[in-house]
């Protein structure tokens, strides 16, 4: 997911243009989005708050059935009353019981639909249905085997962001979903969990002028009563938090990136038509940036479905939907603004569906590898400098919480933080091994789930290094970041001339961090010396033998540090 920040640094010829796109960037955001100045402040600063999905809620909500069953496929069918705001169901649930011992087997559904039917292994059955749950009794005796079908009707409850929405644009209905992280069920009974990863069938019903888009693959359209059915299909394993639906009064044009053995991958844009010169102006970017992420993590994971971009009314960015992302209205320009939002969505196809967090605890998994993504989509672009702009872009006082466990889990330090904390990793191992780190880590947790913990053990792996160290203070313990003042002075001892270099940590967030630092001497006669060296205690002393007096000396000059340095001198 990429919730809204004014990131519209395009690369520019000097600071002041991009100055200038930040401010219009920013004017924008407040004429075109409707936020409030207070509010605007606030959103700009800390990103979005999302105390609805606090973790500790997200914890206790399937905790009683995650691990009790495992669904295998969903055959999902919904037929869409736009006038009645109401959906009507028809959900068949294959899965089997992983706890034989249950007595009951729980499904995550709001209750306040209209049960018309509901059959374990075809066989109407008593059940319980309160509290946002469905109960069932476990009656299965030769088999560990289920299926479930769920009859339904009644008007979807709008939690969390937005998990099932009907609104209108150019007197014309727009529907759409977005469940993460815990509303899947607010549209469909599931096993609402992101480990429980599935198989899918999802017809999808409605107005015959209505096009209506989903994961996977369209198999089929058909009409019944005047009304269009559109099939689609999963081939890849999906969690219940990424299953959507678009439908709209949608033009569709399409793309193609081609790999180099020759697969051809689809990719497939459905827009309102009012935007269409704007979206293909936009859009263009994206076989582009596959072959980037391609080259970098691996193969785009859903090559036998389909990539797609679907516009939907969300005004605060975009949403990662496993092979379908959804990019609110507001976000389509036909200027390339909002390039950073397209890549990273593209870059959750690797980190968030394909390779999924275990728990929400580990959410910078997902947003903290798409935000570096699109910071080396720029490296690929522009090169190192835009890389360095980019990161200084990403750099805030990160002091309210850690990364791992964060008490918001949509908040900038999730994003940005993760970003610094794979772009320090980066510099702490090198090129080569981090991105044969990425490229394993993504190999062996493709169309699984994976935890922090994982990462780290494939990182240690093939760096051979022990790596604790660097997890905890950045991702486990640590909050903020690097805050270093130093200062040097010319000295001659014993006939010959050094500077003294004094570099001393005043951060409160965590007491000594360990870091390797780039050095730059600048001596009087212009001349630049480089050096090396790795800080292991909160207060450093370094002596450098010299030729001239050193005018200057700047720490860390290519950004390679989540640090606030300042000289003292």
């Amino acid at each position: 997911m990429k919730v809204k920040k004014n990131k519209l640094l395009i690369w520019s010829l000097s600071i002041l243009i991009a100055l200038v796109i930040l401010f219009v960037a920013i004017l924008f955001l407040f004429a075109k989005f409707n936020i409030g100045f207070t509010e605007g402040k606030i959103f700009l600063k800390n990103g979005l708050s999302t105390n609805f999905a606090s973790l500790k809620k997200l914890e206790e909500y399937n905790a009683n059935i995650k691990s009790d069953i495992d669904i295998l496929h969903y055959d999902i069918k919904i037929e869409l009353l736009p006038k009645e705001e109401m959906i009507i169901g028809d959900v068949l649930i294959t899965g089997v019981i992983k706890n034989k011992s249950i007595k009951k087997i729980r499904l995550n559904f709001h209750d306040n639909f209209d049960i018309s039917l509901l059959t374990l292994n075809q066989k109407k059955i008593n059940y319980e249905y309160n509290a946002d749950k469905l109960i069932i009794p476990n009656l299965i005796s030769q088999s560990d085997t289920f299926n479930i079908q769920v009859k339904y009707k009644g008007e979807p409850e709008s939690l969390g962001f937005g998990s099932f929405n009907f609104e209108e644009y150019n007197g014309s209905k727009v529907i759409y979903t977005l469940n993460e992280p815990i509303y899947a069920s607010t549209w469909f009974p599931c096993n609402d969990t992101p480990t429980d990863k599935v198989l899918t069938d999802l017809s999808i019903t409605g107005d015959s002028s209505m096009i209506s888009v989903s994961n996977g693959v369209l198999t089929k359209v058909t009409t019944y009563k005047g009304k269009k059915i559109f099939h689609w299909k999963t081939k890849y394993p999906i969690s219940t938090y990424l299953i959507s639906i678009y439908s709209a009064k949608y033009t569709n044009f399409s793309d193609k990136y081609i790999s180099t053995n020759g697969d051809t991958l689809d990719i497939e844009y459905y827009v309102f038509p009012n935007q269409l010169k704007e979206a293909k102006k936009d859009f263009e970017i994206h076989p582009q940036a596959i072959k980037y992420f391609t080259e970098m993590f691996g193969n785009y994971p859903f090559m036998k479905e389909k990539y797609g971009v679907a516009e939907f009314m969300w005004k605060l960015g975009a949403m990662e939907h496993q092979s379908i992302t959804g990019i609110g209205k507001n976000f389509i320009t036909g200027r390339n603004f909002f390039t950073g939002m397209l890549v990273h969505e593209l870059a959750h196809q690797w980190w968030g569906d394909a390779v999924t967090l275990k728990t929400w605890k580990d959410i910078w998994l997902n947003e903290g590898f798409a935000t570096y993504a699109e910071a080396l989509y720029w490296e690929k672009e522009s090169g190192f400098t835009a890389l360095k702009s980019t990161m200084n872009s990403y750099l805030t006082n990160f002091k309210k919480y850690t990364l791992y466990n964060p008490k918001e889990i949509f908040g900038k330090i999730v994003y940005n933080k993760g970003a610094w904390v794979l772009h320090m990793l980066r510099r702490e191992v090198g090129d080569k091994i981090f991105f044969n780190i990425l490229k394993t880590y993504y190999r062996k947790y493709k169309y699984k789930n994976a935890s922090t913990f994982d990462f780290i053990k494939i990182a240690e792996k093939i760096s051979q290094k022990d790596l604790n160290w660097f997890f905890n203070q950045w991702v486990f313990e640590g909050k903020g970041k690097i805050e270093i003042k130093y200062q040097f002075e010319n000295k001659t001892i014993e006939n010959k001339q050094y500077v003294v270099l004094k570099i001393n940590q005043i951060q409160s967030g965590y007491n000594t961090y360990q870091f390797p630092l780039d050095i730059d001497l600048i001596l009087e006669n212009g001349k630049n010396i480089k050096y090396k060296t790795y800080i292991t205690t909160k207060e450093t002393e370094i002596k450098y033998s010299v030729s001239n007096n050193v005018k200057n000396v700047i720490l860390d000059n290519d950004n390679w540090l989540a640090a606030e340095i300042i000289l003292a001198n």
